[in-house]
């Protein structure tokens, strides 16, 4: 038992150390964008169209991801598209003018949406071999990766102006947490040992000669949906919700959007305990109830305690609800997982306009409701799945 706990604390390190690698990649970059407005001259909407170039790359690296996935393997391509990381930093850099950023940012996102589903699927991996779950604090590994990039940047910008010189010192960094992951990774099973519910889909896809998503895909990646539009709208809505509907201070208006971080990277630390003991299924429609219930009480009540209330609700309740989506999508194999983790990057596209059109059309409080009806959609969408166990695995 002692050399088995170590192995698995061994390969969980290795990737909670790619989890790390992508919040720290993606934050590096982000968090220069000010430098490469002013660098390349560009406006407020051709940073819009920059950031969006990223999310349009992961959402359509479906068909490559799913082929990468079964040529190379989860192991092979997480190192492959991390690499690929390191070098998109490094040539966003250099870019010289704005058709080239869109096209490195174009080709960042791809590589993220490689590195996503391989990392997940790793994570997956280390629950099934192990009979232990881990896939919660892997997603806090993110936060922290992100939040050490917040620091480099304020290290690096009272040392130097220049994006190359801090680019260049996360890419070090970004390489020594590839070399410690890359031994220790789990290497891929052979394909004969995949899940039976995959094995048993594969057959049936061969039999009518199709390759349909199953139903139970399908209702993961609606789940996946609502839960990462719940996720990225209070990224980007909860501060302005702060200043302008419950009329909070400007020195209060960005504690909506830490404290829903704070109780997400909270939450998710604590999350694997709550999986092991109530199961997968109970910790994502139980949370995801307390996440919309708890913001549509916020936004009836108004101000700015209530609405501090509400925010910890849902950074609480949705914390869990992805990993054990990305769990349960790849008992179904590696397409199911490339297809639910394409379609929760198309929620987090889509959520922050969705709530933007809805909140111009009437008000921001109906753009925050519609947040509050997608976490308690992310419940109903579960209610239509099978759980085997209360490890996550799922049954068509």
């Amino acid at each position: 038992m002692p050399r088995a706990l170590d192995d698995f604390r061994r390969a969980q390190l290795a990737i909670a150390a790619l989890f790390c690698f992508l919040g720290f990649q993606y934050a590096t970059w982000a968090s220069r964008l000010p430098a490469l407005k002013s660098r390349l001259g560009l406006s407020e909407t051709e940073v819009g169209l920059l950031l969006m170039a990223c999310g349009a790359g992961a959402a359509a690296s479906f068909p490559l991801v799913a082929y990468l996935m079964k040529r190379l393997g989860s192991r092979s391509l997480s190192l492959v598209s991390a690499l690929c990381l390191v070098v998109i930093l490094l040539g966003l850099s250099a870019a010289p003018n704005y058709p080239v950023a869109l096209l490195v940012i174009c080709a960042d996102g791809v590589a993220v949406g490689c590195l996503n589903v391989a990392m997940n699927a790793q994570g997956a991996a280390l629950e099934s071999a192990y009979q232990r779950t881990a896939m919660t604090q892997l997603h806090a590994t993110f936060s922290g990766g992100s939040f050490a990039a917040a620091l480099l940047a304020s290290g690096m910008n009272t040392v130097t102006s220049s994006m190359a010189a801090h680019f260049a010192a996360a890419a070090v960094l970004l390489v020594l947490l590839l070399a410690y992951a890359g031994p220790r990774l789990l290497a891929d099973r052979p394909k004969e040992q995949e899940q039976p519910a995959a094995a048993e889909e594969k057959a049936k896809g061969r039999r009518r000669g199709l390759t349909l998503p199953a139903q139970v895909t399908l209702w993961l990646g609606c789940a996946m949906v609502f839960g990462t539009v719940t996720e990225g709208a209070m990224n980007d809505w909860s501060a302005l919700y702060m200043k302008d509907v419950a009329d909070a201070p400007d020195r209060l208006a960005p504690l909506g959007i830490a404290v829903v971080s704070v109780m997400m990277v909270l939450a998710r630390f604590l999350g694997d305990g709550w999986r092991s003991r109530w199961g997968d299924a109970r910790v994502v429609r139980v949370g995801s109830a307390v996440a919309g219930t708890g913001l549509a009480l916020a936004l009836l009540v108004g101000g700015v305690v209530p609405s501090l209330i509400g925010f910890a609700c849902v950074g609480l309740g949705i914390a869990a609800v992805t990993p054990c989506l990305y769990v349960a999508a790849a008992a179904q194999g590696s397409d199911a997982l490339a297809l639910v983790a394409t379609m929760g990057t198309i929620g987090l596209l889509a959520g922050p306009a969705v709530i933007g059109f809805v909140a111009g059309a009437s008000s921001l409080t109906w753009g925050m409701a519609v947040v509050a009806a997608s976490a308690l959609l992310v419940s109903l969408c579960t209610t239509q799945i099978r759980w085997n166990t209360a490890k996550g695995a799922v049954s068509s």
